[in-house]
């Protein structure tokens, strides 16, 4: 019997998303802001990529928000 390909359960770790569209900023204005390429900030804002520690810090500094404010709570 041949086993069912597993779908890759995508989790919402981030939400940058969420807090661009709250500050009403676009992403590739994001980018800018923090010298990377607009599709690397939709790719993490689609949470199909996670930005490392530093660049987290970054992009809270950007916005101007607590760094926690970026990411989805555990509890």
């Amino acid at each position: 019997m041949p086993k069912a390909k597993k779908k890759k359960e995508k989790i919402k770790i981030n939400r940058i998303k969420a807090v661009l569209a709250e500050k009403d900023i676009a992403h590739k204005d994001l980018a800018k802001m923090v010298g990377m390429v607009p599709n690397s900030i939709t790719r993490i804002c689609n949470n199909e990529s996670q930005p490392s520690l530093k660049l987290l810090r970054d992009i809270a500094m950007a916005l101007d928000v607590d760094i926690r404010e970026l990411l989805v709570p555990t509890k």
